[in-house]
């Protein structure tokens, strides 16, 4: 679930007023955290005064020289600005401090102050700036949003629900605030909510691939699969390149049975971005599935390579290691290795690692800490699968391992 930010509204002040000149380059592409103006500054094109920029505006970086920042002006100029004078927006609490001084009743320098605090870690205070902002009467519907955002993320999500209507009666053509309310509504499992709110944020912006993405997320956290795989499309439709829906659309073909069409969105979202250990993880499972278990395993160790904590994935990359029908692919040794990591990583707490490190001894010929390990798992089992569960400890009793005579997928 991803939050959309909204934009804070910057105010002008006066200080003193270093130069920074006009420049016309290319950006590199590379994206750069903004910063905040330190103190006033001025753009000349020559002789001309292009546009101001005073103390505590935030500074959109498009590129970096040695010494100063290629910044992007409200006019669409480029303009370099010394690095001292543009500062991080965690550096900047104190900058709002002394506009504040000088201006006590100017609500909007509060919310100002109070991204600085949230950047510092100090969520108190941050919530404090926003509470007397908006008691000193700056209402406006970005600062509800705003202040919603940040009780989401301290977790008052009640107050945060509050503060996204408010901005919604105040102007409900803002798209924000819905999608930041059905977040909310998601994570109290408020499906029906959510997919209402998301559902009015794609009538305001249909063109958005974002907005069907996170709806179809909701739709698949009903059931509706149907639904959900109309809403990847659509949201693929408008940016074939959107690697969370594509993503989301390959567990949905999993989902489906589709496996075929998994691998190839996993494939996809890799061909986008080939640092996601995600996806090479769950192309890894689907080719499994398919029978290609040498292929699932180069997924399994790259996935490992990006991300050597993914504990799901060293818990499938045992699973395979001690049920692949391949002898090439099949060690018993080296699932133990992976199953022990597994569990490790979650302190021994999910009966899924548990299983896959007794299927594992199993294989491996050790078949009394099989046993054990499966004993601990049939405990942490209830119903059906607790039934499952014996008869596969029965199974290790017999010294049969798990890939001999299980009839369900691990």
């Amino acid at each position: 679930m991803l939050f959309t930010p909204s934009v804070l509204r910057l105010n002008r002040w006066l200080s003193a007023i270093p130069l920074f000149l006009a420049l016309v380059c290319p950006t590199s592409g590379q994206e750069y955290e903004p910063r905040v103006a330190r103190v006033q500054m001025q753009l000349k094109f020559g002789d001309d005064l292009v546009d101001v920029i005073e103390p505590g505006e935030l500074l959109t970086i498009v590129g970096e020289q040695e010494k100063a920042y290629v910044i992007l002006t409200h006019p669409g100029r480029r303009g370099l600005v010394e690095k001292v004078n543009a500062l991080k927006l965690s550096e900047a609490v104190e900058v709002y401090d002394e506009l504040i001084k000088a201006n006590p009743k100017e609500g909007r320098l509060y919310t100002q102050r109070a991204a600085a605090w949230w950047a510092r870690g100090d969520r108190k205070q941050a919530l404090a700036d926003f509470d007397q902002a908006i008691q000193l009467g700056y209402v406006e519907p970005h600062a509800f949003t705003s202040r919603g955002m940040f009780h989401t993320a301290a977790g008052n999500l009640d107050s945060a629900i509050k503060d996204f209507g408010v901005a919604i009666e105040k102007n409900p053509q803002d798209e924000v605030p819905y999608i930041n309310r059905a977040a909310v509504y998601m994570s109290q499992s408020r499906v029906d909510l959510a997919l209402a709110d998301y559902g009015r944020a794609v009538e305001l912006n249909p063109k958005k691939a974002g907005n069907y993405q996170q709806r179809a997320v909701a739709h698949k956290v009903k059931g509706d699969l149907q639904a959900a795989l109309a809403d990847f499309n659509k949201a693929l439709e408008l940016d074939p390149k959107y690697v969370p829906a594509l993503l989301w659309r390959g567990y949905v073909h999993f989902q489906q049975e589709k496996h075929k069409d998994a691998v190839a969105d996993f494939t996809g979202v890799i061909a986008l971005d080939p640092t996601s250990a995600a996806a090479y993880n769950n192309r890894g499972y689907n080719q499994a599935l398919l029978g290609d278990s040498k292929g699932a395993l180069a997924d399994y160790n790259r996935a490992l390579e990006l991300a050597p904590e993914y504990t799901l994935c060293h818990q499938n990359k045992a699973w395979l290691l001690a049920t692949s029908p391949d002898d090439a692919v099949r060690n018993g040794a080296e699932a133990v290795k992976a199953a022990m990591i597994a569990c490790e990583l979650n302190k021994y707490q999910s009966p899924a690692d548990i299983k896959a490190l007794a299927a594992a001894h199993a294989e491996a010929g050790q078949f009394e800490l099989a046993i054990g390990w499966q004993e601990k798992a049939v405990q942490l089992s209830t119903g059906d699968d607790r039934a499952l569960e014996e008869k596969v400890l029965e199974q290790y009793k017999d010294k049969r391992p798990y890939r001999e005579v299980a009839a369900q997928k691990p």
